[in-house]
């Protein structure tokens, strides 16, 4: 089986989004380029723990590579709703991040959820050994971004993964809009 690689290096434009009500809604990763557009859906902790990942690999490319990085936008810079059609490529399994000193860009790979991850979460024995490095036959998406670009994505990621159902004061749970269950108050409605 043939797996495909979509590349953009760089994009015109890469954002996190999500199509869907708050408490409904499904994150997707939206590359566009060269009159392409790929979207790869993954979770909401996906998105949020990647915005927290490339803010470490800045202040290391930092460190290391004495790399200038851009401040933090002030501004709320791209607002914009994903575009459309909204057609999902692929689930994203796992994502990968990479500095490239002799370019000054981040790379970010995301990859496809492969056989082996789909047979953990349905709770089937892994006849297979780990391997650390994904499957090459899997297809993924690959962006290379400025450190200016990287920024404006973190930006925009943590308000995505912020803009959902608030959380309860007491629990930390999702507020539902008619209240939820609450564990604190032994299951009282809040």
């Amino acid at each position: 089986m043939t797996h495909q690689v979509h590349a953009f290096e760089p994009p015109e434009r890469f954002v996190a989004g999500t199509v869907g009500a708050p408490g409904e809604r499904t994150f997707f990763l939206q590359a566009r380029g060269g009159g392409r557009l790929v979207s790869v859906a993954l979770e909401k902790v996906q998105v949020s723990l990647l915005a927290e990942k490339l803010e470490e690999l800045l202040t290391e490319a930092q460190r290391r590579f004495g790399v200038d990085l851009p401040e933090a936008p002030t501004s709320l810079g791209d607002n914009d709703p994903l575009e459309t059609p909204v057609d999902e490529e692929f689930r994203v399994g796992t994502l990968g991040l990479a500095f490239d000193a002799d370019t000054a860009t981040v790379v970010i790979e995301a990859i496809a959820v492969g056989e082996a991850e789909t047979e953990v979460e349905l709770g089937e024995p892994d006849d297979e050994p780990d391997d650390d490095e994904p499957d090459e036959d899997l297809d993924r998406l690959r962006v290379r971004l400025t450190p200016a670009a990287t920024r404006a994505f973190i930006e925009r990621a943590r308000r995505v993964v912020n803009a959902g159902r608030p959380p309860c004061p007491l629990c930390g749970q999702p507020l539902d809009p008619a209240g939820h269950l609450c564990p604190r108050h032994n299951g009282y409605h809040r």
